[in-house]
C-alpha cells in the first residue's frame, strides 16, 4: 500500500466520538504521541493500523485509503495558474502541503474558483443569467464533466456488467447487430424497425415502450445503429447501476440527471462493443492508431476516441487521454477526459489549435504539439467526423474531434513518430480562449484579455487591433 495520510479523518472520528488522543491510543494499543503524529500527517497509515481502526471503530477501510489527492493537487495547480493570482508560479511543495494538511479547505477553494469561472463565462456570454442563483450555479455540463473526471472517466461496475453481457452474448463484430436485435426481442419483446428520415422528422431513435418497438432512422450508419441497440439494452438492463451512479453524481436537476443516465448508458455501450482487455491490448499494439482499432472492433473513429479516455483500470491503465468535440463555430459539444489538464477541461476555443484547421482537411488526422501559457505541453491529434445526413442541406454537418495527452506520453503514440521530440521549435503556443489568454502579439486574437492590459500605440499597427 502506498503512503496514506489520514490526519483529517482521524481527527473527525475522534471529535465525533468525543474522545481524546489518549482514548484512541488506548483503544488501538499505541501511544498518544503516535496518534498525534497520525493526526498531523507526520506518519503514514500502516496496514496493521488500518485494520485495527477498522475493527475498533467499525469503519469502511476502503473509504479511508481512497486517495483523491492527485486530482485535488492537479485542480489546485490549474487554479493557481489563472492570471488573477499573478504571474509568479505557485510552489509545488506548498500546494502539496496544502492538499495533505487541509484537503477540505483546498476543495472549498477550488469550488469557489469554479464558481468564479462559471460567473465570468456567463458574463462573457452577456446576460445569459436570469437571476443571482443562476449566475453562480455550475452548469449541468460542468457538473457532468466533473463527475466523470472525478471517477477518472472509469466506472468499474459498468465494465463488469458489459463483460457479463459479452459472456452471455458472445459474438464477432460483424454479428453484433443481429445478436443485440435477437436479445431485445427474446428478453424484452422489443422489435426493431428502420424508418425513413421523413417519417421520423430528423429523430435518430425512438423507443416506443407501449408498442414494444425500437425505431431507428435510415440516417444512421451501421456502426451507430449497433450503438443505439446496446445503449437501449443498457438503459433497460442496467437501470439499477445507472441509478446508483447517478445518485452520487451531485446533479440535482431532472434534465441533468437524465443526461447523466444517457452518458452512463453510452459508457456501458462502449464497454460492451470494445471490451476493456482486448481493447487496451489493441491500443498498445497499434500505438493508439484510431483507424486500426476502429476496424478491429467494428466501431467508428469517434467511438474509439471516446473509449480511449476510459483506460484507467487499476493495474491495467493506458495512456491518460482527453477528448473534445467541437462544431464549426468552435462550440465544445462533448468533453471527456481521464486527466485534470487545463486544455481538457477549459480548452477548445483557441483558433491556433488545429482542431479548427481539421475542417479544411476532412477525414485527415492532424497531429500537433501544443503549449499553454502556463508551460503545460501536450500532444494532440484532430480529425473531422461526419454527422448523419438527412438531406442535401445536411451533407456538410461535420464536427471535429481531438484526442490528446501530456507530452511525456507522446512517444507511445504512433501519430507522433515522425516528429523529433527534442526539436526546440516543436511546440505551437496556444491558449484556452482569447478572454483568458495572456499571450501578446498573437495574430489570431479576437478579444482583449480580461486580466492583462495590452499596449496600444496610436503610431504603430500590430498584428491585431488589440495591441501595437
Amino acid at each position: 500500500m502506498k503512503k496514506t495520510f489520514v490526519g483529517r479523518q482521524l481527527r473527525k472520528l475522534r471529535h465525533t466520538r468525543n474522545e481524546t488522543q489518549t482514548d484512541v491510543a488506548k483503544t488501538l494499543g499505541v501511544t498518544p504521541a503516535y496518534i498525534n503524529m497520525l493526526e498531523n500527517n507526520q506518519r503514514s497509515l500502516s496496514v496493521k493500523m488500518l485494520m485495527a481502526l477498522s475493527d475498533a471503530y467499525d469503519l469502511d477501510w476502503k473509504e479511508w485509503v481512497r486517495d483523491d489527492s492527485p486530482n485535488l493537487l492537479a485542480d489546485l495547480r490549474n487554479v493557481m495558474q489563472d492570471p488573477i493570482f499573478g504571474s509568479e508560479p505557485a510552489d509545488l511543495q506548498e500546494l502539496r502541503a496544502a492538499v495533505e494538511h487541509s484537503p477540505r479547505l483546498v476543495s472549498a477553494f477550488v469550488q469557489l474558483f469554479k464558481t468564479h469561472r462559471t460567473t465570468v463565462e456567463k458574463v462573457m456570454r452577456q446576460g445569459e443569467a436570469q437571476n443571482r442563483s443562476d449566475l453562480v450555479a455550475m452548469s449541468p455540463e460542468a457538473t457532468l464533466h466533473d463527475f466523470f473526471r472525478n471517477h477518472s472517466n472509469y466506472f468499474h461496475t459498468l465494465e463488469e456488467a458489459a463483460e457479463r453481457l459479452r459472456r452471455e452474448e458472445p459474438c464477432e463484430p460483424h454479428d453484433v447487430y443481429v445478436t443485440l436485435k435477437t436479445r431485445l426481442k427474446r428478453k424484452h419483446g422489443i422489435s426493431i424497425q428502420t424508418k425513413s428520415v421523413e417519417t421520423l422528422n430528423q429523430t435518430l431513435r425512438i423507443h416506443d415502450e407501449e408498442n414494444a418497438l425500437l425505431v431507428l432512422s435510415e440516417a444512421l450508419d451501421h456502426q451507430n445503429r449497433v450503438f443505439q441497440l446496446i445503449h437501449v439494452i443498457g438503459l433497460l438492463e442496467m437501470d439499477h447501476l445507472l441509478e446508483d451512479l447517478t445518485v452520487g453524481s451531485g446533479i440535482r436537476s431532472e434534465t441533468g440527471i437524465a443526461r447523466c443516465r444517457v452518458e452512463l448508458a453510452n459508457y456501458f455501450a462502449a464497454a460492451y462493443l470494445m471490451p476493456y482487455g482486448p481493447f487496451l491490448e489493441k491500443a498498445e499494439n497499434t500505438r493508439y492508431d484510431v483507424d486500426r482499432i476502429a476496424a478491429a472492433f467494428g466501431v467508428s473513429f469517434e467511438q474509439v476516441c471516446h473509449r480511449l479516455t476510459t483506460l484507467q483500470r487499476p493495474g491495467a491503465t493506458g495512456v491518460p487521454l482527453f477528448f473534445l468535440r467541437i462544431d464549426k463555430a468552435g462550440n465544445v459539444t462533448k468533453r471527456f477526459n481521464a486527466t485534470s489538464f487545463n486544455l481538457a477541461e477549459y480548452g477548445g476555443a483557441c483558433p491556433v489549435w488545429n482542431i479548427h484547421t481539421a475542417f479544411r482537411t476532412p477525414g485527415v488526422v492532424l497531429p500537433q504539439f501544443v503549449e499553454l501559457p502556463g508551460g503545460e505541453k501536450y500532444f494532440t491529434i484532430s480529425r473531422t467526423i461526419d454527422r448523419p445526413v438527412y438531406s442535401r442541406e445536411t451533407q456538410n454537418h461535420r464536427l471535429a474531434v481531438a484526442l490528446g495527452c501530456e507530452f511525456q506520453y507522446a512517444d507511445r503514440i504512433g501519430y507522433a513518430s515522425s516528429f523529433n521530440l527534442r526539436d526546440p521549435n516543436l511546440m505551437h503556443p496556444i491558449g484556452i480562449n482569447c478572454h483568458l489568454c495572456p499571450r501578446k502579439a498573437c495574430s489570431q486574437r479576437a478579444h482583449h484579455p480580461i486580466f492583462v492590459e495590452l499596449h496600444i500605440d496610436p503610431n504603430r499597427r500590430g498584428n491585431t487591433r488589440y495591441e501595437s
